[in-house]
């Protein structure tokens, strides 16, 4: 069954007895982590930057929900050394995360502050000038039309690349099998402010080619290098800040001490915010999806509100698709079984997409302070997406301007693309929604966003338009 306009109303209404709203910042970090001279620096760094709150736990992350509750912030940063970073951290963070209220969804901007080291978290901490992605590099086919300069490298053809530079075409290019130096050369010299890969990659390298041999990337005391066929080392030395998404690599999120890929990308490669999966992926709704969001849709959402559209997105589809079937998840967190509805026999899935749903629902990671602000530089797109408000009246309007294709998918490189639903989030939590037209569309309304099904149709696409009203908390 489908989640009701009934209950989502339920859902804010809840807010008013369990919430007190009274940090829009909540800095999470053990009492060992906040002890130790060097990490006291970042939270202090973090804390005065935000005007933060700060709360402590002592064993475990689960103790910090209580805190989590009674502040309600909008971003959470969960400030951790790189040996906290275990794969159980960030599959805590995710469940507790969605236990604020009474929804499935996460309720709120959350990232993991860390480093190679503590000097390498409190330059990220200390990163406050929003970056606009201007120049974007990938080792696999990212939409380049909606960029307004980048390349990226074929890992599937080998000697195949794309570019485009500002104001041009797209435009095919011929590459050397072994891209290995021009990889870091771009790097290096190239500046790009958005790094994409995806094929073969384990806590330890990354492989440039997923069909043919092409250099791997590797890592030693936090410093990056490329090492090509020949085993020549190209060392990593690209301090401007960027944003690193590995959308299909497995392992490349599970920072698993200093001496990790992911540890020496923040630490070498100058990245501030990035995602990855802590697991070996073979699903990758949350991966390729972030695509969706970020590059596909440019500007309108900033790095981390790209990563929750897309997991809102996957709730949403776990949720509509395969309802509970009247039982929680074990004491282990283990999956219970899920029932197949209509409107998932509609979309074509099966008891597979649930298992693949649940199984990438808790193993990204994102990694950063989450309220920094990293967004594509404006370019294409294929509708007009508005959310306005007028006294306690809101409206959300989608206009398609591609004709009948604005609604499909922008590009289909990898897997479980396209057909993501329509997402806005609020300025201020509300309360009391109520609502008005648009009924027929099966919104989601909850306190933080509004969510608006594209389910694949053969029909034109045509203007979608939600009104309701709601109060400010």
């Amino acid at each position: 069954m489908h989640i009701t306009m009934k209950r989502v109303v339920l859902f804010a209404l809840a807010l008013t007895v369990q919430v007190s709203y009274a940090a829009d910042y909540l800095i999470v970090v053990s009492q060992k982590t906040s002890e130790n001279d060097t990490w006291a620096k970042v939270i202090s760094a973090l804390k005065k930057k935000h005007s933060a709150e700060v709360t402590y736990f002592k064993k475990a992350v689960e103790e910090s929900l209580p805190s989590l509750r009674q502040s309600f912030p909008r971003f959470a940063c969960f400030i951790a050394t790189p040996e906290e970073t275990t794969k159980d951290l960030v599959k805590a963070i995710h469940r507790m995360t969605r236990r604020l209220d009474n929804d499935p969804f996460t309720d709120l901007f959350w990232g993991i502050l860390t480093g190679h080291d503590a000097e390498n978290a409190l330059a990220i901490a200390n990163t406050s000038d929003p970056l606009v992605i201007r120049n974007s590099l990938a080792c696999t086919e990212i939409a380049l039309d909606r960029c307004q300069q980048g390349k990226w490298f074929c890992e599937l053809r080998k000697g195949h690349g794309v570019t485009k530079e500002q104001g041009g075409d797209v435009k095919d290019i011929k590459l050397p099998q072994d891209t290995t130096s021009r990889f870091v050369r771009e790097l290096n010299e190239g500046k790009p402010d958005l790094f994409v890969t995806s094929g073969h990659a384990t806590e330890r390298d990354l492989q440039l080619g997923f069909r043919y041999r092409n250099g791997v990337f590797r890592c030693k005391d936090g410093s990056l290098f490329g090492s090509d066929l020949s085993g020549k080392r190209h060392a990593v030395n690209s301090p401007n800040p960027k944003v690193y998404m590995p959308i299909g690599n497995c392992l490349m999120g599970h920072l698993d001490g200093p001496d990790s890929m992911a540890a020496a990308f923040l630490e070498s490669a100058g990245v501030r915010q990035m995602m990855g999966y802590v697991e070996v992926t073979w699903y990758g709704y949350m991966g390729w999806g972030c695509l969706d969001y970020f590059i596909e849709q440019p500007g309108r959402y900033s790095f981390n509100e790209a990563f929750f559209a897309n997991h809102h997105a996957l709730i949403h589809r776990l949720e509509t698709c395969f309802p509970k079937n009247d039982a929680q998840p074990n004491a282990q967190g283990a999956a219970q079984p899920r029932k197949l509805s209509t409107y998932a026999r509609k979309l074509r899935l099966s008891a597979n997409d649930a298992r693949g749903l649940l199984f990438d629902r808790d193993i990204v990671a994102f990694y950063g302070d989450p309220a920094w602000q990293a967004k594509m530089a404006d370019g294409k797109l294929n509708w007009k997406q508005d959310l306005t408000v007028k006294g306690d009246e809101y409206s959300f309007s989608i206009t398609p301007t591609l004709g009948s294709a604005s609604y499909a998918p922008v590009n289909e490189n990898g897997v479980q693309r396209g057909y993501r639903p329509f997402i806005a989030f609020f300025d201020q939590r509300l309360e009391q929604v109520e609502l008005v037209t648009g009924k027929e569309l099966q919104p989601i309304i909850t306190d933080t966003f509004i969510l608006v099904p594209n389910p694949p149709s053969d029909k034109p696409a045509k203007p979608i338009e939600v009104v309701f009203r709601a109060k400010e908390i």
